[in-house]
């Protein structure tokens, strides 16, 4: 069986951000971590299907190249934990993509094919053809916004993206990046047709974050396939899959999920492209589900623990009951997580933390007499829910209620333990 990580979530650290693949959470003021989820975006929304081994690909990938072009620029790299998990350095970002394409193809082809001539300030001659090489690659960044947009370096700068200084370093370092990345891959047998870059500020030095040289960031071509001709070129990337959602726009509109065929050749295409690239046999690990797996890793490393109880309760009277069942919770090396839950955001930001957790976890909710949140609560919630009615502190039935809750955690222990194959204490 085939399992894929949809999301990331944890709530024993504190989400940074959520993009369309990637989700970020603060370790400490110095390094962040990032997990590359299976999700897969294309022309500015997210697919309802993910991609199996997508993330572990474009993660590990990305760790491999950060190594390789470490002599270029310093990276945010320091390691990586789990195929789907590193740690980076936090830097500040700068909300620009530096684009560099080395042919004439994806959006500038099809803005090329309409008449457009200009692009980031960019202009092309007349007469060029699909997939033609250019005589030098051409640098058109754009923004990081909610919906990027293509600018000059001059209106980069005018709008505050960016300085002159800090531009100029960013120009250069994509062209040298882009260079190593084209010879080493023509090594290999593949085209760099083109990439994107992003830079942020440690400690005033630019350095390279994100990722790179990926399927999802660049475009790849096998190069036996361009010499024998340029417009059929075989793409080894994701934009076999924009092609196809292209095909099937129905009513101005893409489709929202992708079939099953097209799931299976996009994630043989992200293999594939990883094997060529690094030399290296992919270890697909289906039998591990890979929540289990990044939460062994997480507690290996000593980043969370390996349960999470949510303790819960509508009313400030049942907050000193809560202290209590969280003191008796960590006793047992489980992280408990007291919440005082009534309105919609609290209810929302519950489900947001612990719905798709990478460790087991379980809720215990305080009440004091019969509560419609708890309902609500237990009834979209993907954990068990147990129900702890408010008699006194210290009563055998409050213990009772809270064993029960870890006995729920115990249960999960265990069989994730079996999917992983570790010893069960």
């Amino acid at each position: 069986m085939t399992h894929t990580l949809s999301f990331f979530t944890t709530p024993q650290l504190l989400r940074l951000h959520s993009g369309k693949v990637r989700d970020s959470y603060r370790i400490n003021a110095q390094t962040r971590l990032i997990a590359v989820s299976d999700r897969l975006s294309a022309f500015d929304f997210v697919l309802d299907t993910p991609i199996p081994h997508k993330g572990a690909v474009l993660n590990t990938l990305s760790a491999w190249w950060f190594n390789k072009t470490a002599h270029i620029i310093p990276n945010h790299f320091l390691k990586q934990i789990d195929p789907n998990i590193t740690l980076v350095r936090e830097a500040n970002p700068i909300r620009v993509e530096m684009v560099v394409r080395g042919y004439l193809s994806g959006s500038v082809w099809r803005g090329y094919e309409q008449g457009e001539r200009t692009f980031s300030g960019v202009t092309l001659p007349d007469g060029l053809t699909k997939h033609a090489r250019f005589e030098q690659p051409i640098v058109t960044p754009t923004t990081k916004e909610k919906n990027d947009r293509p600018l000059s370096p001059n209106d980069l700068v005018r709008e505050g993206f960016t300085t002159t200084h800090h531009y100029q370093t960013m120009h250069q370092k994509a062209l040298e990046l882009y260079h190593y990345g084209q010879q080493l891959l023509e090594e290999k047998g593949l085209i760099l047709v083109d990439t994107k870059y992003e830079f942020g500020l440690l400690d005033g030095e630019i350095i390279l974050i994100d990722e790179i040289h990926t399927p999802d960031s660049s475009r790849f071509w096998s190069r036996q396939d361009y010499e024998a001709n340029p417009q059929t070129a075989r793409q080894i990337d994701k934009e076999f899959v924009r092609q196809w959602l292209i095909a099937n726009k129905k009513d101005g509109e893409y489709p929202t999920a992708l079939p099953p065929a097209i799931i299976e050749e996009a994630s043989k295409r992200y293999i594939e492209l990883f094997q060529t690239v690094t030399g290296a046999a992919y270890n697909t690990q289906d039998y591990i589900h890979p929540k289990a797996r990044i939460c062994a890793a997480l507690v290996a490393n000593g980043i969370i623990k390996d349960a999470a109880m949510a303790i819960l309760t509508d009313t400030k009277a049942g907050l000193p009951y809560c202290m209590k069942a969280k003191e008796i919770a960590e006793k047992y090396n489980v992280f408990a997580d007291v919440r005082l839950i009534f309105a919609d955001t609290q209810i929302n930001h519950f489900f947001d933390d612990y719905n798709e957790s990478v460790e087991p976890a379980v809720a215990l909710f305080m009440e004091e007499t019969y509560s419609e949140i708890m309902e609500e609560l237990s009834a979209y919630s993907n954990i068990p829910f147990v129900s702890c009615p408010i008699h006194g502190i210290d009563t055998m039935d409050m213990y009772l209620d809270i064993q029960d809750a870890l006995r729920c955690l115990n249960l999960y222990r265990i069989r994730e333990a079996m999917d992983t194959g570790e010893e069960i204490n």
